[in-house]
């Protein structure tokens, strides 16, 4: 999945193997993604990458996390999520007052540590995931539009729909049961050879006519190479 390409992720811990574990747990998200050990290191990263989120270790030599949340939030429009073993009602307290937007104590859920991080796009940059790039589509779901490579498609609903799950499931592939499901809901009592209709007309303004791009996997369904 890359519903989150573009949306930059700094993570901050002293501990490699909590480092590396969300930094390839992210990246597979599909998120950009920067690691610091440390809070000086992370300071100068976040100038060079300027992240939309931080998830930020409390306890770490030299400069902690509070004093690198209360930087970072002094510079940037951040998202500050802290991350602590510390369970002290005081040092949430303190986190929270220093500016994080977020607290979460070690050990957590990864799937947790995404939805929070979910909530806070959502909060404060809201217009990142309105508007997806995945390849050489740009999908805005503001204005119900889809661009192929920086041209505007000329798309009914349906046809917006049908292919936007298509894109956003590239690289697998998807039978008619599925998309007639996901597009057209799974009451729809039409014919099954509605999704051949939609793909056919999907692929004449995608100037696809060798289906190298929206392809048939015979006796299966269609996938969307990218």
């Amino acid at each position: 999945m890359q519903q989150f390409e573009g949306i930059k992720i700094l993570v901050v811990d002293d501990e490699p193997n909590i480092l590396q574990f969300l930094e390839f747990g992210l990246q597979n998200e599909g998120f950009d993604v920067r690691t610091a050990l440390d809070g000086l290191s992370a300071m100068n990263m976040a100038k060079q990458f300027d992240p939309h989120v931080a998830v930020l270790d409390v306890m770490m030599p030299g400069m902690d996390g509070f004093e690198v949340c209360r930087m970072l939030k002094k510079s940037k429009n951040i998202s500050v999520i802290m991350l602590t073993a510390k369970e002290e009602v005081e040092d949430r307290v303190k986190g929270l007052e220093t500016g994080a937007d977020d607290y979460m104590i070690k050990p957590f859920s990864f799937e947790e540590l995404l939805a929070r991080i979910h909530a806070r796009l959502r909060n404060q940059f809201p217009n990142l995931l309105d508007e997806v790039i995945i390849g050489a589509f740009r999908i805005d779901d503001r204005k119900m539009e889809i661009q192929y490579d920086r041209s505007v498609l000329e798309l009914s609903p349906t046809e917006y729909k049908l292919l936007k799950y298509l894109i956003v499931n590239h690289n697998q592939v998807l039978s008619k049961e599925m998309i007639l499901d996901k597009v057209w809901g799974y009451d729809f009592g039409g014919e099954k050879n509605i999704v051949e209709v939609y793909i056919r007309s999907l692929r004449e303004k995608l100037n696809d006519q060798e289906h190298q791009l929206i392809r048939t996997i015979r006796g299966a369904g269609y996938r969307v190479d990218l």
